[in-house]
């Protein structure tokens, strides 16, 4: 019998286990209903903020060993404008990223987007490069409870806060994401880091800090991931440096329900996702697992 590699992230059902994460290709529908068509579950958006944002000035990307360092700054055209945007959306998957500083914030974006078909909402807690808002929000468990309650007063649809690893305990934010109501989790994004030019002796990011993707930070990832799932009762979306079946089989077994690539997808815009769900349907057949639930984290027995 063929297996099934539909999954629920609590109430979020995906015919497959592999999303893209947010803040790569942009916000294009065009581009989200081809990788949907591809093979991908869903479709993270980069984060949208209350207003437009320029982001950083060039450069804002560098490529490092088996990776990507980037500050962006979160450059995005509001939420009003993407919502817009996406209004006729109605056969893709969308989960819109959200960031802000106060929950006021967060319940404005989410009126943009009242008749609008959206999957979820993904509240980014954790970008590493931008002031007041991302990680200084969820290094604070207080408003990281406030804004999670207000946010899942005024949304119709399920809310997952996606944690990364700050000044302070990261299992801090996600124990107030779950006190205040979460329906999952998104571990981790990107982690703080820098390069810098040895022949010009200056930071290579025009915002000298930012933050590392893609295969160097998978091995942390795993571990957050298992944490995570080790104690608290929350589904979890694992991120971090999947680029192959055997990435994500990984996740799903510390205790992911599904995951998101980033790096991989921006290294190889077509067949990812139906490449890494084609591997995680062999190994469920060659361990006779017969849907995803059944191998999530298994690891945690051992």
């Amino acid at each position: 019998m063929t297996p099934d590699i539909s999954t629920n992230v609590g109430p979020i059902s995906l015919e497959r286990p592999t999303m893209l994460a947010s803040g790569i290709l942009g916000i294009s529908l065009e581009i989200f209903a081809r990788l949907y068509k591809e093979g991908a579950g869903a479709l993270v958006t980069k984060s949208l903020s209350k207003e437009p944002w320029e982001g950083y000035p060039n450069p804002t990307v560098v490529g490092v060993k088996s990776g990507y360092l980037n500050a962006v700054g979160l450059s995005n055209p509001g939420a009003p404008y993407f919502a817009k945007m996406i209004s006729s959306n109605t056969t893709v998957p969308i989960v819109v990223s959200l960031v802000g500083s106060i929950p006021e914030d967060f319940t404005f974006m989410i009126k943009q987007f009242e008749n609008v078909k959206v999957l979820a909402y993904e509240l980014n807690l954790s970008c590493p490069h931008v002031e007041k808002v991302g990680l200084e929000v969820g290094d604070d468990p207080s408003l990281v409870q406030k804004i999670v309650r207000e946010v899942k007063k005024a949304s119709k649809v399920p809310v997952i806060a996606k944690v990364g690893l700050g000044s302070s305990d990261y299992l801090e934010t996600v124990r107030a994401s779950c006190e205040a109501g979460i329906d999952a989790i998104t571990a981790i994004n990107t982690v703080r880091a820098m390069a810098i030019d040895v022949e010009t002796m200056r930071p290579v990011l025009s915002h000298k800090i930012g933050g590392l993707s893609g295969t160097p930070i998978k091995p942390i990832a795993v571990r957050c991931v298992y944490e995570i799932s080790s104690k608290f009762d929350i589904p979890i979306i694992g991120c971090g440096g999947v680029s192959s079946w055997e990435d994500a089989v990984e996740f799903i077994l510390g205790g992911a329900s599904a995951v998101q690539i980033g790096s991989a997808v921006a290294e190889k815009l077509g067949g990812t996702f139906s490449e890494v769900n084609s591997g995680i349907s062999k190994y469920m057949e060659k361990k006779n697992f017969h849907k995803i639930g059944d191998m999530v984290g298994i690891a945690k027995k051992y």
